[in-house]
């Protein structure tokens, strides 16, 4: 069978993946908030903080992922890091724009959980296929299934279960729980459909 070359995508179809891939991470982050619920990776290091300070989850978001764009220049390339460092932007500033934009009256915690882990992990998956991480782990996982294979997916989940334990002493048992739950559906979703070879568009 004949390899077929990959297709470049095109510059509004990475503007618009970057600007959907940010509203619905932005958004499901909105959603845990309310649901006093916690991710993984740095999203989930910025939430776990934001609930110990009471400072705003965007600005430290932005903070915490700024040592990791050293990392992204060197091995990922200035064009990755600039629309990595462009997605934690509008995600930080999104956060905050999203809590002005929607009230929730009632939201159920498990409801919650599924509708902001599939957000999170369907956001990701879009920056992921046009060469755009999150920030923080996410950079470090895309590198190591380039160059490795291991998938991302996987690799995240394993980070964030340990990112999750450590939430072990901040949130009630019962939103822990439910917070590995999306930690799972969110990852499930980037290992099932950012698979090594299965998707060959390049940025």
């Amino acid at each position: 069978m004949t390899n077929t070359p990959a297709e470049r995508h095109r510059l509004y179809e990475d503007v618009l993946a970057m600007i959907l891939g940010t509203l619905f991470v932005s958004f499901g982050t909105l959603i845990y908030t309310h649901a006093m619920l916690t991710v993984g990776s740095s999203a989930g290091l910025a939430l776990l903080l934001s609930y110990v300070t009471n400072w705003g989850f965007g600005p430290i978001f932005f903070v915490v992922n700024l040592p990791f764009y050293i990392l992204a220049v060197r091995r990922m390339g200035w064009a990755f890091t600039i629309r990595t460092f462009t997605a934690v932007a509008l995600v930080s500033l999104l956060s905050k724009l999203n809590s002005q934009w929607v009230d929730f009256g009632y939201l159920d915690p498990l409801y919650a959980t599924i509708i902001g882990g599939g957000l999170i992990g369907t956001g990701l998956l879009m920056l992921f296929r046009h060469r755009t991480g999150l920030g923080g782990i996410n950079i470090l996982a895309i590198y190591l299934q380039e160059k490795t294979g291991l998938r991302a997916g996987y690799f995240l989940l394993g980070v964030d279960l340990s990112i999750l334990a450590a939430a072990f002493f901040i949130l009630p048992a019962d939103r822990l729980a439910l917070s590995i739950l999306g930690a799972a559906i969110t990852n499930l979703i980037i290992a099932i459909n950012h698979r090594p070879g299965r998707y060959m568009g390049l940025s």
